[in-house]
């Protein structure tokens, strides 16, 4: 199976993608962690990206998509999962292509949904002290208020779950990402799912999902 996920932030990707990897032994590939491979092995495509992120440039989608493709080629036998890109409807294009001339093509673009103020919500109340434990002021308090429980380290909000910073967030994805809902959805891959279920709900609805399409294919 060759799956995109795609969702604005704190619709619960992130732990979908962790389910479906271990599911079906999927290669995932998460964008971010690309480019960090490539940057930390001193690849070819990463250090000409490295040249691009230096200047303050965005690293250019021709060479994006060629290293989602080498890894594609070394550990997708089995499927790949892509979380992170394509991010704008040219990107989607160029990936397509790209995806035709290995003769492989999407089963699914899978998009895990949620409106803009339960992601407000979920992100702006996550907590987390220096270890890295999370919290939820709402939905998983600690037992003492701004303390961890684990190691009494003081909790603090990320940058990026500030309210202002997930707007700008939220409006980056309406812009440029949530066009790819029609793209997918005119070319009969589009499937929805709702965000704002409990996340064993969602995975459950993805993988009866899956297990049609699979069904489907061998018919």
């Amino acid at each position: 199976m060759n799956l995109i996920l795609l969702g604005p932030p704190g619709a619960g990707k992130g732990t979908q993608a962790a389910r479906l990897r271990e599911d079906f032994g999927l290669a995932y590939i998460g964008t971010g962690d690309l480019l960090r491979e490539h940057k930390e092995n001193k690849t070819e495509l990463g250090q000409r990206a490295q040249e691009f992120m230096d200047n303050g440039d965005l690293v250019p989608d021709e060479l994006v998509i060629s290293m989602i493709i080498d890894k594609i080629e070394d550990e997708g036998d089995d499927g790949f999962l892509l979380d992170g890109f394509p991010r704008t409807v040219g990107q989607a294009d160029a990936l397509t292509e790209e995806l035709e001339k290995l003769g492989r093509r999407l089963t699914a673009a899978l998009l895990v949904d949620a409106p803009d103020e339960v992601v407000l919500q979920r992100l702006s109340g996550r907590r987390q002290c220096s270890n890295g434990h999370l919290y939820h002021v709402e939905f998983d308090p600690p037992k003492h208020a701004d303390v961890c429980d684990q190691d009494g380290k003081p909790l603090f909000r990320r940058k990026d779950d500030e309210p202002d910073t997930i707007r700008k967030r939220l409006a980056t994805y309406h812009k440029q990402t949530e066009p790819l809902r029609d793209y997918y959805e005119e070319r009969g891959y589009l499937r929805r799912f709702d965000g704002t279920r409990d996340k064993t709900e969602v995975h459950d609805h993805i993988r009866a999902t899956l297990a049609t399409l699979r069904l489907e294919e061998r018919l």
